[in-house]
């Protein structure tokens, strides 16, 4: 008897021990696994020396998927951006159908204000109707001034204010050097109607996100009115260029050609704009260059992380004596051509982690290698939370281990 009570009593003196004196915590960067040697982070570079020669005023070449500068030459100047003005304008246009401000279905009845727009033009009479499926498709294919300034007026009830819409967004969108003065770019009686090749790209990747405008940027040919109004796509690349989904040109005697081109390619989308070029021709081939510049340097990496990969954290003074791990922020990147293709995966966790444990709660990451170098990282974090052991779970378990 007197020896079961030792045993007892022993047992007692070992549930406090593992209750109340915790095992050493690890601050934050201590104790991780497989911190050698840091890892280069791959970044691309703007503006690179074999970047293709464009003969025009100012250009960029961006990532659409992550913002990338990835080349360009005066690409904050301020130019006359001409009917490439009108990705801001269809940005309103499809940001109001998205929110249920304006339907596709939706007739819109011509003003003599829209009548009177010249420049390119599908020839609208005041009190004439046209849906705005059909206005959208006049704008994005064949850039008509009139359609533009319909659309604009039925999202903010006037071009003037409209306008103060457009230079409101494009504040939003980070787009400093630019300023509008209408909805269409016609610049024939204004000094300050102005913008940049860098803003441009903001614009664009902002208009590229809504999935409706691929509905329209890939026609080269359709018609209006029952088919008497026939439009042709004023972008020669959507028919010659392999991949392209847009955007946009425009034309003046102030601005010179212009041009904001997308493409797609395996996973990969580019804008190149191209201002102040002194003819059509200087304008797209400058735009091919640029895209094929992209698609032969560029590609993207998706990471992928296997579920029976990822290791679990041992837990102290836990109801679970692990915890699982779960990635956070994983998501696709930007990296050199060729570099995707032989990477490996580095975990670094917590050795341990104390009881309790917060679903969400940080305890590592997961590094993505390639030649070691880093092409893209991301968190570990607890899958589950994990309470603090109990009383009797904890004294249930040394009862267990002994008898």
């Amino acid at each position: 008897m007197k020896r079961y009570g030792t045993k007892i009593l022993a047992l007692l003196m070992a549930l406090i021990c593992t209750i109340c004196l915790p095992r050493p915590i690890f601050a934050s960067g201590d104790g991780v696994k497989d911190v050698e040697n840091p890892a280069e982070t791959v970044l691309p570079t703007v503006g690179a020396a074999d970047a293709p020669a464009v003969s025009a005023k100012a250009w960029a070449l961006m990532d659409l998927n992550t913002g990338t500068l990835l080349a360009s030459q005066n690409e904050n100047e301020r130019l006359y951006p001409a009917s490439v003005t009108k990705i801001m304008t269809l940005l309103l246009v499809c940001e109001a159908i998205r929110d249920g401000r304006l339907s596709l279905d939706e007739k819109l009845v011509c003003s003599d204000t829209a009548a009177a727009k010249g420049g390119s033009q599908i020839w609208l009479e005041p009190g004439e109707e046209m849906t705005v499926r059909d206005l959208l498709k006049a704008a994005f294919v064949y850039s008509a001034n009139d359609a533009c300034c319909l659309l604009g007026e039925a999202v903010s009830g006037s071009e003037e204010a409209f306008v103060s819409v457009m230079n409101r967004r494009a504040e939003e969108l980070g787009m400093s050097n630019t300023h509008f003065d209408n909805c269409t770019g016609l610049d024939d009686d204004t000094t300050t109607h102005l913008s940049t090749a860098w803003d441009i790209a903001l614009m664009s990747r902002a208009l590229m996100r809504h999935e409706l405008v691929r509905d329209y940027t890939g026609i080269w040919m359709d018609e209006l009115r029952g088919g008497k109004t026939q439009i042709v796509n004023t972008n020669k690349l959507i028919r010659y260029y392999k991949g392209a989904t847009g955007l946009k040109t425009g034309t003046t005697s102030k601005a010179g050609c212009c041009i904001s081109a997308t493409a797609e390619r395996d996973g990969l989308s580019l804008v190149a704009v191209v201002l102040g070029a002194g003819n059509s021709n200087d304008r797209f081939n400058g735009a091919r260059a640029l895209l094929d510049y992209g698609f032969s340097h560029y590609e993207i990496f998706h990471p992928a992380i296997e579920t029976d990969e990822l290791p679990d954290v041992p837990v102290s003074h836990g109801e679970e004596k692990t915890v699982r791990l779960t990635p956070s922020g994983l998501s696709e990147v930007l990296v050199d051509k060729g570099q995707a293709s032989d990477v490996t995966v580095r975990f670094e966790t917590e050795e341990s982690v104390e009881a309790p444990v917060e679903a969400g709660q940080k305890l590592g990451r997961v590094r993505f290698l390639s030649n070691g170098r880093e092409l893209t990282s991301c968190d570990l974090i607890a899958a589950d939370p994990v309470a603090k052991l109990g009383f009797f779970t904890a004294f249930g378990r040394l009862l267990a281990s002994v008898l």
